[in-house]
């Protein structure tokens, strides 16, 4: 029986049918230069030689920093042809994670790439890696080699390493919000499995073009960019740096989008910072001036050719989607983990329903535990945690179903809903449980906030914390908060009593993952936000104000 081509089969085979073909674009001081299937293929062939050349022991772990550029998915495809397994690390990753990442897998390599902190992740790396600088100017890392003098030195590969199916490809260290990172293995047929499903559920129309700023060390990235586009034969333009986002998102206009959440609503604040939202509004309800004005906001923001703007990581406001919806363009919410290599569920143009991650992806086998989680078994589930067979054990039901921690319902059309986490609940004073992910969701509908939390441990009631975007910080307190406390006051009408908002506290700073508060893929960490402002949570808790400022 024949294997399904593997994503180095699909550089190969892309290398011969479009040898001339731009596939990896990369800016460069906003100048942009393109490397052909061809190019590539013989960049792969070569760095594959030359990671062979040192020496490295069968099936050693090689790891990729940096922000997302070309060689990052060169330098991937590159390891996977020499038969050895990839790592990736985020490009603002703690220090400690960076030094656990790299001493579990034991990584005997390691790829530079661009990245705002050099000094601080080359003290995180172990004594002895082999460091590799990528072909970036100013990397700030001394490295014993360098990619153009590799490539330069070195025959090119002439056929991948021979590996099986359930061979080991890469490990995806979870970024979590607690303890350390674990490492999900992902095999071939997983890979392969979940490239062939993506195929059939969301088919290329024409050239696809996509727009890469998403971790790359992240599963959805890795999988809705990198082996999509190999896969479909995609154009890919990289982010050069995460404050030209707007610039070259509109320079770029991808045929597919994939955002998070909060990427949405720094996208909505930025058109609503020119054009207001009554002002919008307003316009919108003129026939001809509307077609106008929805085609001139969606080519200023960039997405004007999407076919499919697919958000994930978190639940998506329905608020937000809905203003969306008003410009015509449609937000598809995916659902996937880690740990089932990002293929679950999606929702389909035509086929979306707002508040729902949609249906199961062909082949994917899903149920709802007695308990009401969230279960999966298909092929693209991970083998399981590196030298982690307990924990693997714990994931994984007695009769082989992966164990999502999320809680879940399903209509009678087949569309999953996510309520919650297991274990994402809090107990306030009154001994009441309290799930926090629907209360956020439903505040999302404000249009000020740029991120928010709610906490309720050690409460009597729980406290929303938020931090505003420009056009809230823009605005008058007595004006912005008015508008809070509407929609607080709108929420908590549709909530049990233990559950309702007491307050909302608006705090100074965002929260970034530099300051510790969020992880790499975006994601708020609730007790890193709790103990940070655990002090000021105190001060306001007997208070019966419904806001304050910190």
């Amino acid at each position: 029986m024949n294997q399904p081509p593997t994503p180095v089969d699909m550089l190969l085979q892309w290398a011969i049918d479009r040898k001339d073909t731009p596939w990896l674009f990369q800016p460069l001081n906003g100048q942009w230069s393109s490397i052909t299937w061809g190019e590539a293929a013989d960049q792969v062939r070569r760095m594959a030689t030359a990671l062979q050349s040192l020496g490295l022991p069968p099936k050693s772990a090689i790891a990729l920093s940096g922000r997302n550029c070309a060689h990052w998915f060169l330098a991937d495809l590159a390891i996977a042809m020499a038969g050895y397994i990839s790592v990736g690390l985020y490009p603002k990753q703690a220090r400690s994670a960076v030094q656990y990442i790299l001493e579990h897998c034991e990584a005997r390599a390691v790829f530079i790439g661009p990245m705002p902190d050099p000094e601080d992740f080359d003290q995180a790396l172990p004594e002895g890696i082999i460091k590799i600088g990528m072909p970036y100017p100013n990397l700030g890392i001394d490295c014993q080699h360098q990619w153009t003098s590799l490539i330069a030195a070195h025959q090119p590969m002439a056929k991948p390493v021979d590996r099986a199916p359930e061979d080991l490809v890469t490990l995806v260290y979870t970024s979590g919000t607690t303890g350390n990172p674990k490492g999900v293995m992902i095999n071939g047929r997983n890979m392969t499995f979940a490239a062939e499903g993506l195929q059939k559920a969301m088919p290329a129309q024409g050239q696809e073009r996509f727009f890469s700023y998403l971790p790359l060390a992240h599963a959805f990235e890795r999988g809705a960019v990198e082996m999509s586009s190999l896969y479909f034969g995609a154009e890919v333009h990289f982010l050069e740096d995460i404050e030209k986002l707007p610039t070259q998102l509109a320079q770029v206009a991808p045929t597919r989008f994939f955002g998070v959440p909060l990427v949405l609503g720094r996208i909505q604040a930025g058109v609503l910072k020119k054009l207001p939202q009554k002002k919008l509004d307003t316009l919108l309800k003129l026939p001809i001036i509307s077609g106008l004005i929805k085609k001139k906001i969606k080519t200023g923001i960039g997405l004007q050719n999407v076919r499919y703007l697919i958000a994930g990581a978190a639940p998506v406001p329905i608020p937000l989607m809905e203003w969306f919806k008003k410009l015509d363009i449609e937000v598809l919410q995916g659902y996937g983990m880690t740990e089932n290599n990002i293929y679950a569920t999606a929702t389909l143009p035509g086929a979306n329903r707002l508040g729902s991650v949609g249906r199961a992806m062909p082949g994917a086998k899903m149920r709802i535990a007695s308990d009401g989680e969230i279960q999966f078994q298909h092929p693209a589930v991970m083998a399981g945690y590196y030298k982690d067979e307990e924990k693997t054990r714990e994931t994984f039901t007695d009769d082989g179903w992966l164990r999502t921690g999320d809680r879940g319902k399903v209509d009678e059309q087949g569309y999953l809903f996510i309520t919650g986490r297991v274990k994402d609940i809090f107990k306030t004073l009154k001994g009441k449980y309290v799930a926090p992910a629907p209360i956020e969701g439903a505040m999302g509908r404000n249009t000020l906030i740029d991120q928010l939390c709610l906490v309720g441990t050690e409460l009597k009631q729980p406290i929303l914390l938020v931090s505003l975007n420009d056009a809230g910080r823009a605005m008058s307190k007595a004006e912005a908060g008015a508008a809070l406390v509407a929609d607080m006051d709108a929420v908590n009408a549709t909530l049990e009593s233990h559950e309702q908002i007491a307050k909302i506290l608006v705090v100074r700073d965002l929260w970034t993952i530099d300051n510790g508060l969020m992880t790499p893929t975006m994601k708020v960490k609730r007790n890193e936000v709790e103990a940070r402002y655990k002090a000021l949570l105190g001060q306001h808790a007997e208070s019966r104000e419904k806001l304050a400022w910190e």
